[in-house]
């Protein structure tokens, strides 16, 4: 904790700037993977979902066919009946145990044509089911074949970037212990608030990296001087003289080599 105090303004700028170069590098390997990761899930999550579709279509295909088997029953049941009833009216002594059984037949009957219509229309479910099956099918299919060359480019990219990425987030994490906590939760918030996370920027042309402020000549020197910390006011980017962005970033690339 002694040594931090006793660091100077310009270390703390080159220690900084070092962090922020590491950072954009990993931001540059992230921007090559881009949307790729979210693209994966969406897919994953659309053939997903397409796949509990179909399980619940051939469910309800199963629950038809049930429901036509069970027709199919009370209409053997109810043709039975009426061979009975039938039979039994041969045997009767008086017309009204014999209109009884008409009536008992005439009911079986009714129960027939309503069991056969309900088979027509468990038939027409079922037709209707299966044409959905069949889309259903054919889309998880194509989805599924999306989803392998999306996966494919997105396993090529982590093959060829995930090492990388692991060893400068631990190259990062290294940077942030040589610098006093403060600072580097400074760093973090302005890195979160400006386009392209560029929390330390050089001065090019007169202005701050990326903003075409003009930075006042006075403010210039200031900065040139490395003896205090100086943000730009219109973005709050912190601000390093060129020079000093030219060493680190020579120093940096040698480190940046070793990465692999």
């Amino acid at each position: 904790m002694a040594k931090k105090t006793e660091i100077t303004v310009e270390e703390k700028l080159r220690a900084l700037f070092d962090l922020q170069l590491i950072d954009s590098r990993v931001d540059e390997i992230r921007n090559v993977r881009g949307e790729l990761p979210l693209e994966v899930q969406d897919l994953e999550d659309e053939v997903a979902g397409l796949n509990t579709r179909l399980d619940k279509l051939n469910t309800d295909l199963e629950t038809i066919e049930e429901n036509i088997k069970d027709r199919k029953n009370l209409i053997e049941e109810a043709k039975a009946l009426i061979k009975k009833y039938t039979s039994q009216q041969d045997k009767v002594r008086n017309n009204r145990e014999y209109n009884s059984l008409s009536k008992e037949i005439e009911f079986q009957e009714l129960e027939i044509q309503l069991a056969e219509k309900h088979i027509k229309e468990f038939k027409a479910q079922i037709e209707q089911k299966k044409q959905v099956i069949e889309e259903t099918k054919e889309r998880v299919e194509e989805r599924e074949k999306h989803l392998k060359h999306k996966q494919g480019e997105l396993d090529e990219i982590l093959a060829e970037t995930e090492k990388k990425e692991e060893a400068l987030i631990k190259e990062s994490e290294k940077y942030e212990k040589n610098i006093e906590e403060r600072l580097v939760k400074a760093y973090k918030r302005i890195r979160s608030n400006v386009k392209n996370g560029l929390a330390v920027v050089p001065v090019e042309r007169g202005a701050s990296g990326g903003s075409f402020f003009t930075i006042p000549p006075q403010v210039q020197m200031e900065i040139a001087s490395r003896k205090k910390i100086i943000t730009d006011e219109h973005s709050g980017r912190i601000l390093v003289d060129p020079a000093l962005a030219e060493e680190e970033r020579e120093k940096m690339d040698k480190l940046f080599k070793k990465v692999k």
